[in-house]
């Protein structure tokens, strides 16, 4: 089961929001293993509030905030994962197909959960079911519990950078600084990513059109 959860700022009014032409939507696709902190990152994020507990419960929610003086939609998929399952079956292709970047959460206390972040990396390579310019991030959870950290942060900001990937270790529970960065950069890189398309797009009008005038004058 999906549930929508919605959250506005109350700094924002609907009339702020209806006149405003100037905004940014994304969809963040957020994966990993259970009992990592998923729920919470999010959480943290769009409240400021840190809660430890959650349900099986697979959630979109739905964000309207400002950033850098634009109003950003933000939805954020907050995604199980299945027990007992094929890592093939972990992520489905209409989830990489919705998103436009991916966080992916491990617990700085649980290596399998790095090993789940690592298959999951080399999944969404391999299915290419996602834009390659895609944005990902690797977020180490649960840095408060230094005393029992099995992943060093080494080992994961090492295996972000030769997966192309961002990377950040935060503790959802202690602060929401480290909680806005995350999104903030995932956001950033989206918008890139979206003017790098852009650029392509335009570059191959440019050809195109160049192309066809002159091979008007050869056939002349």
């Amino acid at each position: 089961m999906v549930v929508l959860v919605k959250a506005s700022p109350p700094h924002l009014s609907s009339k702020a929001m209806d006149g405003n032409q100037n905004k940014v939507e994304a969809n963040v696709l957020l994966l990993g293993a259970e009992n990592v902190g998923k729920s919470a990152l999010t959480v943290r994020f769009i409240t400021r509030r840190f809660i430890g507990e959650y349900g099986d419960i697979e959630s979109i929610y739905s964000h309207i905030d400002k950033v850098d003086g634009r109003e950003i939609s933000l939805r954020i998929w907050d995604s199980l994962y299945p027990q007992s399952c094929e890592t093939t079956e972990s992520i489905s292709d209409k989830q990489l197909q919705w998103a436009d970047g991916v966080i992916l959460v491990y617990s700085i206390c649980d290596r399998s959960s790095f090993e789940v972040v690592q298959q999951q990396v080399q999944l969404i390579r391999q299915t290419r079911k996602i834009s390659a310019s895609a944005p990902i991030i690797i977020v180490g959870n649960k840095r408060d519990l230094q005393h029992q950290r099995v992943v060093s942060s080494e080992e994961g900001r090492l295996f972000a950078l030769s997966s192309d990937c961002g990377f950040f270790e935060i503790s959802a529970a202690e602060t929401y600084h480290g909680v806005l960065l995350v999104f903030h950069e995932i956001l950033d890189l989206i918008k890139e990513s979206r003017a790098l398309k852009r650029g392509m797009a335009g570059i191959k009008g440019i050809v195109k059109s160049v192309s066809a005038v002159f091979g008007k004058k050869r056939e002349i």
